[in-house]
């Protein structure tokens, strides 16, 4: 355990580090005015002008040379500090207190779908390669993979909202809003879990460990339970870990489409009003979500598969 904590830990402080540098320089490299933007983010578009721009220029210091602001910054973090959004005044963390338990409820949501739709197809396809079932997922898997996020939530949208009426086509606050977004991001997420639960059930089902298990005169529901299960949770787990990336991009296009009020919703209009210190963030806790995530991913597969702990 301590070897892939310390490299986890390692790993997140780089994550902190190049996040934090990354986001400031292609911040800064944006064309435009920062301080009318930030202003344009307080007051609004109408009520700006130059003197406008210039008060809030004097005020936040963005007069100051680029590599000081961003030493201020790389400061700050170390003393845990992300200091206060350059539009409202409030502190970073409040707002991201705030905004990370909607996208933990929609992100979890999204991965218990996916969890539901993706492996149990996938299994069933790998007990019978080849079959009719097995070139549906395969067919299914593959387009749900190539269509962009965006495309399947408006896809969505159009069907179960309004074609059909079933769903609100956006906005929180009940369950009914949260199955939408999920299931726009657990589509993506299950058409890889079939495919890579198929392939590792296929595997397990010609090892000779499990025609062993049916010379012994077990059913296929105690093979597959007691001989099964766990070999074919390992890639599974390990792969879904992976797939995390597409997870935390995912929340940023979906919160937007959805208008759901998490970090990634948060992220696009930090990026719009210039709000750099909001930017960096937001952008520092999805980094991090990312490296707790797979340290939790790898802690789990460690716990199922007694090979590693052996090893």
């Amino acid at each position: 355990m301590i070897p892939v904590l310390s490299y986890r830990l390692m790993q997140a402080a780089l994550v902190a580090l190049m996040v934090g540098v990354l986001t400031f320089i292609l911040t800064h490299a944006l064309p435009g005015d920062m301080a009318f933007r930030i202003a344009a983010g307080r007051y609004g578009y109408d009520y700006v002008n130059a003197a406008a721009a210039a008060a809030v220029r004097a005020e936040l210091g963005l007069d100051l040379p680029a590599w000081q602001a961003l030493g201020h910054w790389l400061w700050d973090l170390l003393r845990l500090d992300l200091g206060h959004s350059l539009v409202s005044g409030e502190a970073v963390v409040d707002e991201l207190r705030h905004q990370l338990g909607h996208s933990f409820k929609l992100a979890a949501a999204a991965v218990g779908l996916s969890l539901l739709l993706g492996p149990p197809l996938g299994i069933l396809a790998g007990l019978r390669p080849g079959g009719r079932l097995d070139r549906l997922t395969l067919l299914l898997a593959t387009v749900l993979r190539a269509l962009p996020q965006f495309v399947i939530g408006i896809l969505l949208v159009m069907l179960l909202a309004v074609q059909l009426g079933w769903l609100p086509a956006a906005g929180h606050g009940t369950a009914a809003h949260t199955l939408l977004p999920a299931l726009t991001l657990a589509l993506g997420l299950a058409a890889v879990a079939c495919r890579v639960s198929r392939n590792a059930m296929q595997g397990v089902a010609n090892s000779a460990y499990y025609a062993f298990g049916r010379t012994k005169g077990l059913g296929e529901g105690r093979v597959f339970s007691r001989h099964g299960l766990r070999n074919v949770a390992v890639p599974v787990l390990a792969h879904q870990a992976m797939q995390l990336v597409y997870l935390i991009e995912g929340v940023v296009v979906v919160e937007t489409l959805f208008a759901w009020p998490g970090i990634g919703h948060a992220l696009v209009h930090a990026i719009v009003a210039r709000d750099v210190p909001m930017i960096q963030g937001t952008a520092l806790v999805l980094g991090l979500m990312f490296v707790l995530l797979n340290a939790l991913v790898d802690l789990l597969c460690h716990r199922i598969d007694p090979r590693r702990r052996e090893a």
